[in-house]
């Protein structure tokens, strides 16, 4: 699941974004309908909560932010998604592990907008302040939106990265208090992003420090123009762009919420792509318009809350578990198009581990079981539903909807919460306001670390970021001891023993690992979806 933790500093963030382009619009001179022919309006499912990719976790702001408005040190390219340079030009690794010392390129520009107009090209000093502000609670710029960086705590960034080094104006060394297996991968996510440290120091004399993460300035193939909450963002080319020119003047993102007004949108020529299409037969059936589907890393999944009774007595996740009617869930939510989960790692993944049992369904069990829990006459639970569309849960209402039939079967009523808006839900589950969620997780990156230590480890689980508030010492050792090698063998053995504790605690349900779908106009070329991480349109262009 893409979550974030909102604060009282966050929350106020937000209302200092929404009145910085109140102002904005006011000013601009332009609107949509002023696109040029080499123009791409993408209707997306949901706005952004701010700029900056640092700050959050929800999938519709790494959509909207990362690929489009910031480069990273590394990446992930081609079909084996090896890492790849970016901002560093190479890197070198000592041979116990713990240093990284990268090379950065000499020829990369920031965005110049009407709000910042850069003097220099970027350097160390913007690789150290974009890391700084993470791992340094004192820093200028750690509270500034509230201080919380999900992903990074996530995989104990802090605690993994004992210093950065500024060796001279373009190498930049990371000194580590262990060897990590897949810090180089997470360096190459999403989140990882650089930012401008003399726009911030421009900000800081002006005590605007907030805008650094609302209006946003990176070295990516975009640069940010205007947003109009909750109807549109406009990006325009960054004419500097280190890689190459890029083919789109103007790249619109239509904020769509509704699944059948996307659809209609398209149909009707409004919208060149969209996010999460609903019919796609629609879609295909039209000579014009073409089904794009990929490969997702991702897992849909019933998150127990383990602090709260019941649910606190894994009998009771059991007797759940054996209730829930998967094979329904993958024909009437995904339409056949997915997989049933047997563990929270997809079988594509290395890590998998073919030798976890399926996790029955039988009716008769799950009466058992909830009997031997102390549950005869069974019980009343909420169950809360994501009021978004996801790749890995297009429609959580339907889904909350059958699970509550098969539970019934056992005499548990249920509950469906579905009413709060995005980001209240997310704050709510963090609290632990909740029984039982639906909700899901796609990986950033194909390490499979990427699975085990957001859904299964400690530093994650028992913020509430995943919804079960569980952390078992032995998995956090075992998954801590396959950071420590870069044998792949040692390593799933690891996950392995993790998984199978994993199957027997039950602190979530896997429901499903999906593809992910996007539908396009057929004059609009070039790869757009990823296997990991959001979209990006820097090679995408309409013929």
């Amino acid at each position: 699941m893409k979550t974030r933790n909102m604060s009282f500093d966050s929350t106020r963030c937000f209302l200092t974004f929404l009145c910085i382009n109140l102002l904005m619009i006011g000013c601009s001179n332009e609107n949509v309908a002023t696109l040029s022919t080499k123009s791409i309006i993408y209707c997306s499912e949901g706005s952004p909560e701010g700029f900056n990719p640092q700050i959050v976790i929800s999938s519709t702001t790494i959509d909207a932010t990362s690929n489009q408005l910031y480069n990273s040190l590394i990446t992930h390219k081609g079909e084996d998604n090896e890492l790849s340079p970016a901002i560093a030009k190479s890197w070198h690794i000592t041979r116990d592990g713990t240093k990284i010392t990268f090379y950065l390129r000499q020829d990369i520009d920031f965005h110049n907008t009407s709000y910042f107009t850069p003097t220099r090209k970027l350097n160390a000093d913007d690789v150290l302040f974009s890391f700084n502000r993470i791992l340094d609670s004192e820093h200028e710029y750690h509270d500034v939106s509230g201080g919380s960086y999900p992903f990074f705590e996530r995989i104990n960034f802090n605690d993994l990265v004992e210093d950065i080094e500024k060796l001279n104006e373009y190498t930049v060394r990371f000194t580590l208090s262990r060897p990590d297996s897949s810090f180089l991968a997470n360096l190459a996510t999403d989140f990882a992003v650089i930012l401008s440290k003399e726009y911030a120091d421009n900000l800081s004399a002006t005590y605007s420090q907030q805008q650094i993460d609302l209006l946003p300035i990176g070295t990516g193939p975009f640069k940010y123009k205007e947003y109009r909450a909750g109807a549109f963002i406009r990006y325009t080319a960054h004419e500097n762009y280190w890689q190459k020119d890029i083919n789109i003047e103007h790249l619109i993102f239509d904020i769509t919420p509704s699944n059948t007004g996307r659809l209609t949108k398209l149909l009707a020529k409004e919208c060149d792509v969209v996010s999460y299409p609903i019919a796609h037969n629609k879609i295909v059936e039209r000579s014009d318009l073409v089904l794009n589907e990929i490969t997702s890393f991702n897992l849909a999944y019933l998150g127990f809350n383990t602090t709260k009774a019941p649910f606190n007595n894994k009998l009771v996740r059991k007797a759940i578990s054996y209730a829930i009617n998967k094979e329904a869930i993958i024909d009437a939510i995904y339409f056949g198009k997915a997989d049933i989960a047997n563990s929270i790692i997809p079988p594509a993944s290395w890590a998998y581990d073919e030798n976890i049992p399926e996790q029955e369904y039988s009716i008769s069990k799950a009466i058992n079981t909830l009997n031997e829990a102390g549950y005869p006459d069974g019980f009343t639970m909420n169950l809360w539903a994501m009021p978004v569309e996801r790749a890995f849960n297009p429609d959580a209402l339907t889904m909350a909807k059958l699970i509550a039939g098969d539970l019934q079967k056992i005499g548990i009523n249920v509950n469906i919460i579905y009413d709060y808006e995005w980001d209240i839900f997310l704050k709510l589950i963090t609290e632990g306001q909740h029984h039982a969620a639906l909700l899901g997780w796609t990986a950033d990156h194909p390490d499979p670390d990427n699975f085990f230590t957001p859904l299964l480890g400690c530093s994650s689980t028992s913020q509430g970021y995943i919804g079960t508030f569980w952390c078992n010492d032995e998995v956090d050792d075992l998954i801590k001891q396959s950071l420590q090698t870069s044998n792949i063998r040692s390593r799933k053995e690891y996950y392995s023993d993790v998984l199978k504790i994993a199957e027997d605690e039950l602190p979530l349900i896997p429901i499903a690992h999906s593809k992910r779908f996007q539908g396009r106009s057929k004059n609009i070329s070039g790869q757009l979806l990823k296997p990991f991480g959001g979209i990006t349109f820097e090679k995408v262009k309409k013929n």
